[in-house]
């Protein structure tokens, strides 16, 4: 662990354990801008991604007592706003299929192209889904086809949260190599 590293663990434990406000001051305005920038890989409104980071320190400060970190603060934080993020974009996705399911949906026939290009996107993505070995595909279709988040993978499969995020990496390479030519109609499949 390096100087910085340090600096920010023993500010931390002052906030868990002596309630210090000016430690928490210190760590939010070190990591909040960066924060905010990673939050916008996720969340395309910036106020948005700035309200998920806000409400990340808020929750934060709030069960300080009982926070029990096994990585460090920065890893920590990092978890905790993408997990922040993907219940948020949960979430939106909810709301959209209710508004859908409540709208009346006026469908114009899909043309003969249409069809062709979505049959041939399916099968690739079979064929590339085959490439990926058996537990980093199984990890791969629980989180971006059935929504399930790293830590409940990572039970079910017995492995830490980091393997599965490793899995998913490993995923991602394999089927952005595969399927480049329809990258532009799979960006629910890499970003969630």
């Amino acid at each position: 662990m390096n100087t910085k590293d340090i600096q920010i663990e023993i500010l931390f434990r002052k906030v868990a354990f002596q309630d210090d406000e000016q430690a928490f001051k210190k760590l939010f305005s070190e990591f909040y801008p960066a924060l905010c920038v990673f939050s916008e890989r996720y969340i395309d409104n910036r106020d948005v991604a700035k309200d998920i980071v806000q409400d990340t320190f808020f929750k934060i400060w709030k069960s300080r007592k009982n926070i029990n970190i096994d990585t460090s603060f920065r890893n920590f934080l990092i978890t905790a706003v993408r997990n922040n993020c993907m219940d948020y974009l949960r979430k939106q996705n909810l709301a959209g299929r209710y508004i859908e399911k409540q709208t009346p949906f006026i469908q114009t026939p899909a043309s003969p192209e249409d069809i062709y290009t979505l049959n041939e996107l399916e099968t690739m993505i079979h064929v590339a889904l085959t490439k990926l070995p058996p537990k980093v595909r199984e990890a791969f279709e629980m989180n971006r086809f059935k929504g399930i988040t790293y830590l409940e993978i990572a039970g079910k499969m017995s492995v830490s949260p980091k393997t599965i995020e490793a899995y998913i990496g490993k995923a991602l390479k394999i089927l952005r190599e595969e399927l480049k030519d329809y990258l532009h109609l799979l960006a629910f499949i890499f970003y969630p």
